[in-house]
């Protein structure tokens, strides 16, 4: 038995932040049912393609089945609110004020299934000055404040290569669905669920926030160094570089005596206490490197590994989705789709004892799963799903 197996979820997102999040709720259990516009969710459009069907979107939509409806007709609102009635949770990423217009929004919907969890997620929240703007990723990195952060002084501002602030919300919004079911459980109360792309990036920035708070310091850019530790960065070894997380005061001595062997460290006065190893961090980098650049990374890692001290390669993301650990971990699989065939994808992060996550179907080609859904939940009979077919209703 999987941990949200009974739990029906009406999946009105596209792109990445909502999928993301079904796609979990999914892998967990629950009956995702992918309701799609005509020609798709606009991921379906984007490349590269396996048989015509896009990579992108068979990553973020296994456990799902795909039904195709027009909204914006009133028998497809009809069959939507009648979908609604058996669901437990709607999820939507439209921008603000459309599932209004379109007559689906939380107050419809609550008014045919008074439990119903909705969850809204858009790029700056259902209210505030920005609410009505329409918001991607890269708007949420640039306003809350990553994409400086990220970028040297005086150069062009650099996005972060992964779409954080959506992967982020994806999440906020799984957490929050799952902490309103328990409490629907115990109540039977459903809620509005409002989240934003730019208040889910901003809330990971916690020990960035503590320093401006106390002090107003801004944080730039700084390679791999972390502001709070040391050392605990990448470090350049005879062929090339790898990470020390030596940051707290047990493991740097561990380091200086065990791993490159300069006991003498300890009790110099630049490098005493953390702070002290913070703020003359050039010079613990200049000396770290002259011993480490000595030998290769292997040499390195086996006598970190020795020794305890954290430590790591740094590894390309393909050697990454390579790693021997990774492949142990099933964090690379398998999946059969019925038009691209046999594809690899990400597994499930998180493992659990009694009741894992499972992959047990592959995202859905377009529509695929209309007329089953039709006929399995609301009883249409094949005549009524024709005439629906052929009134463009799906």
């Amino acid at each position: 038995m999987l941990s949200l197996e009974g739990m029906r979820v009406l999946d009105l997102t596209q792109h990445l932040s909502g999928p993301y999040c079904t796609m979990i709720l999914g892998d967990l259990g629950a009956d995702v049912i992918k309701i799609e516009k005509h020609d798709g969710d606009d991921q379906r459009k984007l490349g590269p393609f396996v048989n015509g069907e896009s990579s992108p979107f068979m990553a973020i939509n296994r456990n799902k089945k795909s039904v195709t409806l027009n909204l914006k007709s009133g028998e497809g609102k009809r069959i939507f609110l009648d979908l609604a009635k058996s669901a437990d949770v709607v999820v939507e990423n439209f921008r603000p004020g459309i599932v209004k217009s379109l007559g689906i929004d939380y107050e419809s919907v609550k008014r045919v299934n008074e439990g119903i969890l909705y969850c809204s997620i858009s790029g700056y929240g259902q209210t505030g000055p920005a609410s009505q703007k329409g918001g991607f990723d890269i708007m949420a990195q640039g306003m809350t404040g990553l994409m400086d952060m990220n970028s040297e002084e005086g150069e062009r501002p650099s996005k972060i290569p992964i779409s954080l602030h959506d992967i982020g919300a994806g999440l906020m919004s799984l957490y929050s669905i799952l902490s309103a079911y328990i409490f629907k459980l115990k109540t039977g109360a459903g809620q509005h669920i409002d989240v934003s792309l730019v208040e889910s990036g901003l809330a990971l920035t916690v020990a960035e926030a503590a320093a401006y708070f106390v002090n107003g310091t801004v944080p730039k850019v700084s390679g791999t160094r972390n502001h709070l530790s040391a050392p605990y960065q990448a470090y350049r070894a005879k062929d090339g570089y790898l990470i020390v997380g030596a940051g707290n005061q047990k493991l740097w001595e561990i380091f200086c005596k065990e791993v490159i062997e300069r006991p003498d460290w300890i009790a110099d006065s630049r490098f005493g206490k953390v702070s002290d190893r913070i703020g003359h961090a050039d010079d613990l980098e200049e000396l770290i490197e002259a011993v480490l650049t000595q030998h290769e990374i292997g040499y390195w890692l086996a006598k970190m590994d020795k020794a305890g001290v954290p430590g790591g390669p740094i590894n390309s993301y393909d050697a990454a989705l390579r790693d021997p650990h990774m492949l142990a971990r099933e964090m690379v699989v398998e999946v059969e789709h019925p038009k691209a065939g046999n594809v690899k994808t990400l597994g499930i992060p998180a493992k659990m004892s009694v009741t894992p996550g499972q992959i047990r179907f592959p995202a859905p080609t377009l529509g695929q799963h209309t007329d089953e859904i039709l006929n399995t939940i609301l009883g249409l009979q094949q005549g009524e799903i024709d005439s629906l077919r052929l009134a463009r209703t799906i």
